[in-house]
């Protein structure tokens, strides 16, 4: 059984998996190039490390040869500092394409990544309420 697609004429195989508004889809696999880790070095992204464009970025030469979903994201950091995860909310891309994406534009010297400080090495709760005692003391 043919079903007519909204065109009028039969459907296409694999048509159900997207509407006519929306578009094909892309698979994340196909924006990373089928890769799930971030670059050679397989840096780890957290969710919230900062994300900024570097400072002496390639010029646009490099860019020019840098995928769509790269580009976006590079506008992205160039308009404000952000999270990996604001990233992917903005870029409306799975969190897991982002990182992938954001190790080749590391990689390639586009960006710098600022990491949160792990909680091993914040200051103890307890020194912060005696010197904020202090404070008040004065």
């Amino acid at each position: 059984m043919n079903e007519d697609s909204p065109g009028g004429g039969p459907s296409v195989p694999g048509s159900q998996w997207y509407d006519a508004d929306a578009g094909p889809l892309v698979r994340p696999y196909a924006m990373t190039g089928g890769r799930t880790k971030p670059g050679p070095s397989n840096v780890r992204f957290d969710l919230i490390a900062l994300v900024v464009v570097d400072d002496d970025p390639p010029g646009p030469a490099e860019e020019s040869l840098l995928g769509p979903e790269h580009r976006s994201l590079l506008a992205l950091c160039r308009a404000e500092t952000q999270s990996v995860a604001e990233l992917s909310a903005d870029a409306d891309l799975p969190v897991g394409v982002v990182r992938v994406l954001l190790g080749d534009l590391l990689e390639s010297g586009f960006v710098r990544v600022s990491r949160p400080v792990p909680p091993t090495q914040l200051p103890d709760e307890r020194i912060l309420r005696e010197v904020i005692d202090g404070l008040r003391a004065l």
